[in-house]
């Protein structure tokens, strides 16, 4: 491969895209050997973690694998050595064809939709990172063509699955603290940055394929501990920050056990923008409409950074009580449930619920249950109907962080901002020449 890919050839890979997956969907996942043959597009971090995960199971067969940095990828090419190895994402779909079952996107969080894209295009069921995408408009295209497609799907938010989060749930719905009408939600992790524009010209390091790196986003140079292996989380053009990284997991019980749908508004406390990276501290407020287990609206406020964890009366607790670093507190007419990121929900006063019987749920794979609903056996719990809205959600408060205290009305059904224009400029962006995919 040259460097970058010219017009011609990404005309061709497009069509090879196209033609990567003709099998029909239920015939798709079952080849030759009987095993779901997988591609892993990143393999390096938490790509790794997901490599090993998806691996484990009997029925998977690690076929191909795809990362920009070759110390990486022969890493995992050591673990899997039958595996077909590329550089580029778009050469493994042109050239695999029906040789994969399956893909796994495990990137930064940029080249998620465009990675996802193309593999529903060519008619594969997809695992993908969270968040589910970078922006707004990729979250509902994504969504709209996995169900279109009927393919299976699922988020990597691994907790989802978890024993103590399903029991959450099930302890909301079944009306334990009665209707809810507040929830706060924290992590004291700092996936910002507040600092100014990176300076000066380095040497890229002879493993790394910068301009694959950066994919669909704007062309820069390389700076060494900024973007790779893993600070692009803090900057606007490649991550979520804290919000797209730790709230996509503490934001999903509390929006799964209220059956919630897209916000009214978003509001953002913040320091003023900087056009490099996300705001070191946050407070994320939503306001959404009511469901079965809310009052008639429901306000949903997010801390994160030095912001978290709530303060003072937000928390609305005995004063004995320790907040977590991380983690949830539903307000409810009958009491408050607390919920440690990972752990078990408390109840309070304790007093009032020391009787109650706590509902019995088992510890789910999450990744064993896509490779099962691959195989045609059960469905994902976090498909991308559900992670979809979920995400949509979830960065309405990322684009908020640009123009702090603004609330930004929301019309989910149209994807826009009502009240403020400049605001959907951030609800879509363009991708760089070369590097687009249909549809997104």
């Amino acid at each position: 491969m040259t460097k970058k890919l010219q017009r011609r050839d990404f005309v061709k890979a497009s069509a090879a895209v196209a033609a990567f997956g003709i099998l029909p969907s239920g015939a798709r996942a079952e080849s030759a050997n009987g095993k779901l043959r997988t591609l892993h597009i990143g393999v390096g971090g938490m790509g790794g973690a997901d490599l090993n995960s998806i691996s484990s199971h009997p029925k998977v067969e690690v076929a191909a694998l795809c990362d920009v940095d070759l110390a990486r990828l022969n890493g995992a090419k050591a673990r899997h050595p039958n595996a077909e190895t590329f550089r580029d994402y778009r050469e493994a779909f042109s050239k695999l064809g029906d040789k994969v079952d399956a893909v796994v996107v495990s990137t930064p969080d940029h080249t998620h939709a465009p990675a996802a894209m193309s593999a529903l295009i060519a008619n594969k069921p997809v695992y993908c990172q969270k968040p589910l995408t970078h922006e707004v408009f990729e979250a509902r295209q994504l969504r709209q063509v996995a169900e279109k497609k009927k393919l299976p799907t699922q988020m990597g938010i691994q907790v989802h699955s978890s024993a103590p989060y399903r029991r959450a749930v099930a302890m909301i719905q079944g009306g334990v603290i009665g209707k809810v009408s507040k929830v706060y939600a924290w992590s004291s992790k700092n996936w910002g940055y507040d600092g100014g524009p990176f300076k000066g010209e380095h040497e890229v390091p002879n493993t790394l394929n910068w301009d694959l790196w950066l994919g669909t986003a704007a062309e820069r140079p390389f700076h060494p501990g900024v973007y790779h292996p893993g600070q692009w989380r803090k900057l606007i053009d490649f991550g979520t920050g804290t919000l797209g990284d730790m709230g996509v997991h503490i934001f999903d019980t509390p929006y799964a056990a209220l059956e919630l749908t897209a916000p009214k508004w978003a509001k953002t406390t913040c320091r003023k923008p900087t056009g490099i990276g996300h705001p070191e501290k946050n407070i994320v407020q939503y306001e959404f409409p009511g469901t079965k287990h809310t009052t008639d609206s429901m306000i949903w406020t997010w801390y994160d950074g030095s912001f978290a964890p709530p303060k003072g009366e937000e928390a609305m607790l005995p004063p004995n009580v320790k907040l977590p670093g991380q983690g949830s507190l539903f307000a409810g007419e009958e009491g408050f449930m607390l919920l440690p990121h990972v752990g078990e929900a408390k109840l309070y006063p304790e007093e009032k619920f020391k009787d109650y019987q706590r509902p019995n749920v088992s510890n789910n794979n999450h990744y064993h249950q896509w490779v099962d609903a691959c195989m045609g056996k059960g469905e994902t719990s976090d498909s991308f109907s559900y992670a979809g809205p979920l995400t949509e959600s979830l960065l309405l408060g990322v684009v908020a962080n640009r123009f702090p205290d603004t609330k930004l009305m929301w019309d989910a059904d149209k994807l826009e901002v009502t009240n403020l224009a400049d605001a959907n400029k951030l609800i879509r962006r363009e991708y760089r020449e070369g590097f687009e995919v249909a549809g997104l």
